[in-house]
């Protein structure tokens, strides 16, 4: 396992616009150098519950050629969400991106009621690990952040915990962005591995504010800070494994 630098992408996403927001994303990472790219939930369109329209067939995704397209260009990792239709089912969808074009998907497997996100989305099953350069992730979106057990770290048979961090891709308001950040911590705390997380900014088509917050955490619950202010982190190997090593509490999740 190498250390990494990560990139969270805040944009004020572009209503059901899928160009404009593959424009946006291209001059924000222009001259980025990085490891991973985490990019906001449904990124090409915002969260918007109009599925009939903006889904695209698993399998064909012209959205999903883009981001394998600027994977390679940057020699990145890419993780973010949209729209799928399969199997005449919509799913909010994780996809996480290689360089070599390899594509790992999650389906958001808590919906958002209250946005009738249940209503229009069928939930996924079951946890998603992804393993990148070393490093295990447990893929995330959004509002799965409020349900601790579906990511709950574990020792494995081998020796090693399930996972090393957490990324979350959201769309998540401002009035509840206290909530974001205090959730984010305990996840870091309870499961011992870093939570990177990516929220957008700006104003919906439903009048909802975002404020970002996107952040990386520490296995501590700290919050680090950006290496510059287009939100850029090293998420260090060492420091993770100082931190299992003396505090090793997660040998007890399985007594």
């Amino acid at each position: 396992m190498s250390n990494l630098t990560v990139t969270l992408v805040e944009i004020d996403q572009v209503w059901e616009n899928k160009q404009a927001n593959f424009d946006l994303y291209i001059d924000y990472l222009k001259g980025v150098e990085t490891d991973l790219i985490l990019l906001p939930e449904m990124f090409n369109t915002a969260f918007s519950m109009n599925a009939e329209e903006l889904a695209e067939p698993w399998g064909k995704s012209v959205s999903i050629q883009w981001l394998q397209k600027l994977s390679k260009e940057k020699s990145a990792a890419i993780y973010t969400s949209l729209i799928i239709k399969e199997n005449e089912n919509y799913y909010n969808r994780g996809v996480f991106v290689c360089p070599n074009g390899r594509v790992k998907y999650y389906d958001k497997r808590k919906s958002f009621s209250l946005a009738g996100e249940d209503k229009t989305f069928t939930k996924g099953e079951k946890e998603v690990i992804v393993d990148y350069k070393g490093w295990k992730f447990q893929l995330q979106i959004c509002y799965d952040l409020r349900f601790p057990e579906i990511v709950r770290n574990r020792i494995k048979k081998d020796g090693t915990p399930a996972y090393d961090a957490i990324l979350y891709v959201a769309n998540w308001p401002e009035k509840r962005i206290e909530h974001w950040s205090i959730l984010l911590k305990a996840r870091a705390i309870e499961n011992q591995c870093y939570v990177l997380s990516v929220n957008r900014l700006g104003v919906d088509c439903q009048g909802l504010n975002y404020n970002g917050c996107s952040s990386v955490v520490s296995a501590n619950g700290i919050f680090l800070s950006p290496r510059t202010p287009s939100q850029h982190y090293n998420i260090l190997k060492e420091d993770l494994h100082q931190t299992r090593t003396k505090l090793p509490f997660l040998i007890d999740c399985n007594v």
